[in-house]
């Protein structure tokens, strides 16, 4: 985007003083030392609201404290994992805000105070996250705990905890002298909100008195991204537990908006019917989302990464010396394609050493800078696939040998309660025991989190991505592999299929009729094309790792995608009449 085009968009996100976003998410990666989040989607909203400090967005986040947060994982010598909490103390880190609210859970009253973070911007601009916390004396002793555990307990626990975002967070917010102009639900566990904004807007009358015309009202307000095609990710709860837990007119009122399917309430359907925007999280998911909710219209905006966040400290400095305006304009990036190949070459080794000093001080395995290093990191869903690779394993053994060396590197959490996803994190255990060598590592990385991620995406020399059509909503690993040029080979699923030019910014595995024949595209792509350009054309291997940032790394980033939030989701009427005079901040400069 060129300096007039931002200074557009910049008047463009402009209105009057009640113009303010709040965004609304269960879980927020806010530092790396707060166990706020559980992976990609937490990632994404921290990154979302990196990007709304650095331009300057009028913005305000909610989520939940999670005293306890997500779970340590812990990796025995056969690859059981186990797992314990991660507790931390928002009085050593946080701000307490004075104001307490209430709501209404199970019939009893519940206090909700809540603490403060700054995300601060580039330019000096803040974004608050207010985390919310029901750890009170005058709580219910059940009820002190629902803020504490990430994604934990039963369905009870999961909706009494959306009860406390959904609901209590616009009175939050309200408590502390915001009056968001728009709401934004980050997936569906914060639906609920709809009902707050409801609320607010009859003004005292019952939820029994709403007509369509007041839902309408809610739905100018409120716009909803949906971030998975699987429908376990879809939250559900039986109208046992809504009437039990929401009580009697809070949800009779929800199955009246038609916010019931299939005799289940139904967060995502919530959110479908009172929002006026929703979007997937990248081209193919938008036409998924489509097909799964074909009653609703769903566009999509690509998700990002906050770039200067997921850069590598050497990449930072070879951006700075040749686009010292990087962080301030991201699609500055696209001038990478001018950097020397040996200054490319130079950082990635800087970071490919910090990766293999982590190994060695965690697993207690030596790998060589010098040997091609493969990345495969993500949470261990099955649909994830991450044995794919073990598909033939002697092929692989076949393949170290011939090159002179071939290293592995896994890391990612199963769910507690996901026994398959433990499985597969075991299997590929079992295979790494039998058939690593002197030519052939494989170590598996325990604890996947913030550190260990950007060590291996800004230190591997190839990120692979297997996920079964069409299930990878969009992911964001690859993204920032590209960001410190780690050229991506990947199923054509998700971001990829935007992100993708064969052999310049990385490679495609065919879509092929069963896993067998996916594995043999995978490896043919290593033994005839990526394993000879690393070993043997070394220059050619720079250009794409220069593509990979000038491409990717100027586009896939949270800074273009808060962008396409602000014109297409949050002001949209705004392009009416955009001229510099006749529009108000939005941005505070």
């Amino acid at each position: 985007m060129t300096e007039t085009n931002r200074s557009h968009l910049s008047a463009l996100a402009r209105s009057a003083e009640d113009g303010m976003v709040a965004y609304f998410s269960m879980e927020i990666a806010i530092r790396p030392d707060m166990p706020t989040y559980s992976g990609g989607l937490g990632v994404l909203a921290g990154d979302t609201l990196r990007s709304a400090a650095d331009l300057g967005l009028r913005m305000v986040a909610t989520t939940l404290v999670h005293r306890k947060g997500y779970f340590q994982q812990h990796l025995d010598g056969e690859g059981n994992q186990t797992d314990s909490s991660q507790p931390w103390s928002p009085e050593e880190k946080l701000v307490a805000e004075e104001p307490i609210v209430t709501v209404t859970v199970e019939g009893r009253s519940v206090a909700i105070r809540a603490w403060r973070f700054d995300v601060h911007g580039v330019t000096g601009h803040t974004v608050p996250i207010y985390m919310l916390d029901t750890d009170l004396e005058q709580n219910d002793p059940e009820d002190r705990n629902l803020t504490d555990q990430l994604y934990g307990g039963d369905g009870n626990y999961r909706l009494r905890q959306e009860t406390v975002l959904g609901l209590g967070g616009p009175k939050m917010l309200a408590a502390l002298g915001y009056d968001p102009a728009v709401y934004h639900m980050n997936e569906g566990h914060a639906a609920l909100l709809t009902v707050a904004v409801l609320e607010q807007h009859l003004e005292g009358r019952t939820l029994a008195t709403a007509t369509e015309r007041d839902f309408a009202a809610v739905r100018e307000r409120c716009v909803f991204t949906t971030h998975t095609p699987v429908p376990a990710g879809h939250d559900r709860f039986s109208m046992e537990q809504a009437h039990r837990i929401l009580g009697e007119e809070c949800a009779t009122l929800l199955e009246r908006a038609g916010a019931c399917h299939d005799g289940l309430l139904n967060m995502t359907y919530i959110a479908l019917r009172f929002s006026r925007f929703v979007n997937g999280v990248a081209m193919q998911h938008g036409k998924v989302s489509r097909a799964m909710f074909p009653d609703y219209k769903i566009t999509a905006i690509t998700n990002g990464v906050h770039a200067a966040t997921w850069t590598s400290a050497a990449f930072q400095a070879v951006f700075d010396r040749h686009m010292p305006r990087w962080r301030q304009d991201n699609v500055t990036l696209r001038y990478a394609i001018d950097i020397p190949e040996n200054e490319v070459a130079e950082a990635h080794g800087a970071g490919k050493k910090l990766l293999m000093d982590a190994v060695r001080e965690l697993a207690g395995t030596e790998l060589r800078k010098d040997v091609f290093t493969i990345g495969f990191a993500r949470r261990a869903a099955t649909y994830k696939r991450a044995d794919l690779f073990f598909h033939d394993p002697e092929r692989l053994v076949k393949m170290a040998e011939q090159f002179g060396g071939l290293q592995i590197l896994y890391s990612g959490k199963a769910h507690p309660a996901d026994q398959p996803g433990k499985a597969k994190i075991k299997h590929v255990i079992e295979l790494a025991h039998e058939y690593s060598s002197d030519k052939l590592k494989i170590v598996y990385l325990e604890n996947y989190a913030w550190k260990l991620g950007a060590l291996l995406t800004g230190g591997v020399d190839l990120w692979l991505n297997t996920p079964k059509r069409p299930y990878e909503a969009s992911g964001t690993s690859g993204m920032k592999a590209a960001l410190n040029g780690v050229p991506s080979l990947s199923i054509l699923d998700g971001w990829w299929i935007e992100g993708w030019i064969e052999g310049v910014t990385g490679w495609a595995i065919e879509d092929r009729e069963d896993e067998a024949g996916e594995a043999a595209s995978l490896y043919e792509h290593l033994e005839q094309t990526i394993l000879p350009l690393y070993y043997q054309r070394p220059e050619q291997w720079q250009q794409i790792m220069r593509s990979a940032i000038a491409l990717n790394g100027s586009f896939f980033n949270t800074q273009r995608m808060i962008e396409q939030y602000i014109v297409n989701a949050y002001y949209p009427e705004s392009l009416v009449d955009c001229s510099a005079e006749t529009l108000e901040p939005i941005l505070s400069k």
